[in-house]
C-alpha cells in the first residue's frame, strides 16, 4: 500500500517510536488548471535536505525529535478509493497516538484526512475542528461534473463531516460560493483581512470560534496557493494578492498547541524552480518544531 524512494530529512525514527508520521499522497486527478501536484511529495522530500536541523526561533533541533516517513500511498486508483486509503492511513496514525502529516497532492485528499479526524470512520471523536488556509472558498457542490473535486473540498467537509471549520486567506470564489457562505454562516477570513488585522488576530479569532463550538483539537490544512504567487509560483491554481510565508508560519506557530494533524497540498513543482516545494518543506519543519515545543513543554 505504501512505497518509498526517499524519506523526509531527519525522519530517522522507526514508526513504533515516532511522534510525527509523514506520508505522501501523489494524486492530482481532479486538478483543473495545472496538473502535476502528484510530483510534490517527492519534491518536498528532496527540498527538506536543504535546511539546518536547528530552529533558532523555537530552540528545537529536529535531530532530537522522533519523526518517521511512511512513504507514499500507492494510488493508481479513482478519487473515492484514494480518499478511503488516506482515511485509513490517517486513522491508523491517530490510533497509535501519533501526529499525521500528509504531503499532497491536490486538496481533495484533505477530505480523507478529515474523515479520520472527525470520527466518521471510527476516528478519535467529534471534538476536532479544522482550519483551512486557502486562496479559494472551494464551496462548489460540483466542478466539471465531479462532486469530489479539489474545487469542492471545503463544501464536502462542511456538508458531510463537520461544520467546525474556518477558512483563512480567501480571495477567490464564484458568486454562488460567496452567497452559500453567507447563507450557511460559514466562517472565513479573507487575505485582505489578514493583511489589515494581522495573522495573529485572525488565528486567535478562528480558534475562539472553534473552541466556542466545542473543539478541543485542530486539524490544519494548508493549500499552498494561499501564499502569494510572488513567493510560491509553483502551485495548481495561483491567485495574486495572497499571504506571505511569514503569515503562514505565524498561523502554524499560533495553532500548534491545538493542532494534531497537518497537510500541505497543491504544490506543483513543474511550474517553478523549486521555490514552492522548498517553502512547503520548510513549513512542515516549522510545524514539527512548533508542535514539539508543546509536546516537550
Amino acid at each position: 500500500m505504501m512505497f518509498r524512494e526517499r524519506v523526509f530529512a531527519d525522519a530517522t525514527s522507526g514508526y513504533k517510536d515516532a511522534d510525527f508520521v509523514i506520508f505522501g499522497v501523489p494524486f492530482d486527478a481532479t486538478s483543473s488548471f495545472r496538473y502535476g501536484s502528484r510530483e510534490a511529495p517527492d519534491a518536498m522530500r528532496r527540498a527538506s535536505y536543504n535546511f539546518e536541523t536547528y530552529n533558532d526561533s523555537l530552540d528545537v533541533d529536529l535531530t532530537d525529535l522522533r519523526i518517521h516517513d511512511l512513504g507514499d500511498i500507492d494510488l493508481d486508483v479513482r478519487t473515492g478509493e484514494m480518499l478511503h486509503r488516506v482515511c485509513d492511513v490517517t486513522a491508523m496514525i491517530l490510533r497509535d497516538n501519533k501526529i499525521p502529516i500528509a504531503l499532497g497532492g491536490e486538496h481533495t485528499l484533505t477530505y480523507g484526512c478529515a474523515r479520520a479526524f472527525t470520527g466518521t470512520f471510527d476516528g478519535p471523536g467529534s471534538d476536532y475542528g479544522m482550519i483551512i488556509l486557502d486562496a479559494h472558498l472551494d464551496l462548489r457542490d460540483e466542478y466539471l461534473g465531479v462532486e469530489q473535486s479539489h474545487a469542492c473540498v471545503s463544501r464536502n467537509i462542511i456538508d458531510d463531516l463537520t461544520d467546525k471549520c474556518v477558512l483563512i486567506g480567501v480571495r477567490s470564489g464564484s458568486a454562488e460560493e460567496y452567497a452559500y457562505a453567507r447563507t450557511e454562516g460559514i466562517l472565513w477570513h479573507s487575505a485582505d483581512e489578514v493583511n489589515d488585522a494581522g495573522m495573529g488576530s485572525v488565528v486567535r479569532e478562528a480558534l475562539d470560534a472553534l473552541f466556542d463550538r466545542g473543539c478541543e483539537q485542530i486539524y490544519l490544512s494548508i493549500d499552498a496557493d494561499v501564499i502569494d504567487p510572488a513567493y510560491a509560483p509553483g502551485v495548481g491554481n495561483p491567485e495574486p494578492f495572497g499571504l506571505s510565508p511569514r503569515d503562514v508560519r505565524a498561523a502554524i506557530r499560533l495553532a500548534a498547541p491545538y493542532t494534531c494533524g497537518l497537510d500541505i497540498v497543491e504544490v506543483n513543482p513543474g511550474y517553478d524552480h523549486g521555490e514552492s516545494a522548498m517553502l512547503g518543506a520548510r513549513l512542515v519543519r516549522e510545524f514539527i518544531a512548533a508542535k514539539s515545543v508543546c509536546l516537550l513543554g
